[in-house]
């Protein structure tokens, strides 16, 4: 089994990044088990199905007391007699290295190191000075990395974890209690492997910063959401995130011919006959030009043509209204969400149902070609 994602609970408003995988429980104290959903949270929050709610601690009560189990399978049978050291096979999990594993993921989700992420550090810190301390806390670290894991750390599918068990085991002694012993060499030798294998993930890092020297740092701002409201009373009259919808009452000329809203040049535009195009131009609003322009029968090409002319919709409206510019472009760097129900979920977000949100990563393009044109760019 394999952690799954991106999922996310709320608390408090606020989006907690999770990440889930099967595992089999027990009821009643019966034989027979059944497949069950287990999330872990970045704030270390853990979930069993839909109503149970535990922490690692519980997680692993439940693990210890037979109640859940990472396998439903019935203990597999390892060969007796097979060499430690020649095997290509993990430990076996246990309830215990399952633990391990599941804090491993609360740490990824939450941005801390994970016990890979702390191994490597240890590597690193050996490789700058070799000593007995630092050996024994390169050991350390190995260790506790969840046991059943043990065996692709180093991502050598061929020499897999043998040159980290060599090297945590003391001179004179076999490795894992049935391999070569180990000499002063084999030391030197592993640590010129990790010193090369060091070598070529830097590389890799180094070759990765470049290629990604454009990716925005630091945390993401939260986005803007642009509900969709109604004003019974009529608009306020300050400007607010309301003039960024669609059907805001705000006059566009595209290519030639002026609409009171995007939205009823949208689907005036995207109408076959020429004759419903003036008929949803001609709309008192907004919502009447999209239920006209809904029934209306559209061009052919339309699926292909759509995206392209609400952009350029969209920089109509923005360069032909400066002021509606400003309260774009003092939405930041943030994201933008257009939510509602009045419009399809190809054009807004749509919550855990999804949506693909076009329209706010629109919006957001119109808002960089904004700030590029004021920069000269």
């Amino acid at each position: 089994m394999t952690w799954h994602g991106p999922t996310f609970r709320i608390s408090d408003g606020e989006q907690i990044d999770g990440a889930w995988r099967l595992v089999w429980r027990r009821y009643d104290r019966s034989d027979k088990v059944r497949p069950e959903h287990l999330f872990v949270y970045a704030d270390g929050r853990i979930t069993l199905g839909r109503f149970d709610s535990t922490d690692l601690a519980g997680l692993g009560k439940l693990l210890a007391s037979g109640e859940i189990a990472p396998d439903g399978a019935a203990e597999r049978q390892w060969p007796a007699d097979e060499p430690k050291w020649t095997s290509r096979r993990p430990e076996r999990q246990t309830g215990e290295s399952f633990l391990r594993e599941a804090a491993d993921e609360i740490a990824r989700l939450a941005g801390r190191p994970t016990t890979t992420d702390l191994l490597r550090q240890a590597i690193r810190a050996h490789l700058r000075e070799t000593t007995e301390a630092n050996r024994a806390l390169l050991r350390d670290a190995y260790l506790a990395v969840p046991a059943h894991r043990r065996v692709y750390v180093l991502g050598d599918m061929d020499r897999q974890d043998r040159p980290l068990r060599i090297l945590t085991a003391d001179i004179g002694q076999p490795v894992d209690g049935d391999g070569p012993v180990v000499t002063q060499e084999m030391h030197r030798s592993v640590l010129d492997y990790l010193a090369a294998l060091d070598d070529r993930v830097e590389q890799a890092e180094a070759q990765e910063a470049v290629r990604y020297a454009d990716e925005p740092a630091g945390a993401p701002q939260p986005p803007v959401v642009l509900h969709e409201v109604v004003h019974p009373r009529g608009r306020p009259a300050e400007l607010g995130d309301f003039v960024l919808r669609n059907g805001y009452e705000s006059p566009v000329t595209y290519r030639g011919e002026t609409y009171p809203t995007v939205l009823h040049g949208y689907w005036a535009l995207a109408a076959a006959d020429p004759a419903d195009h003036d008929r949803i131009r001609a709309c008192a609003t907004a919502r009447e030009a999209q239920d006209l322009g809904g029934r209306a029968a559209r061009r052919a090409d339309w699926p292909a043509l759509r995206l392209a002319v609400m952009a350029g919709l969209l920089r109509a409206k923005f360069d032909q209204h400066p002021r509606l510019a400003e309260v774009l472009l003092a939405t930041g760097e943030s994201g933008i969400r257009y939510t509602g129900l009045s419009e399809a979920p190809f054009w807004r977000a749509d919550g855990p149902r999804g949506g693909r949100d076009w329209m706010g990563r629109l919006l957001e393009l119109v808002r960089a070609e904004l700030r590029a044109a004021a920069a000269g760019v």
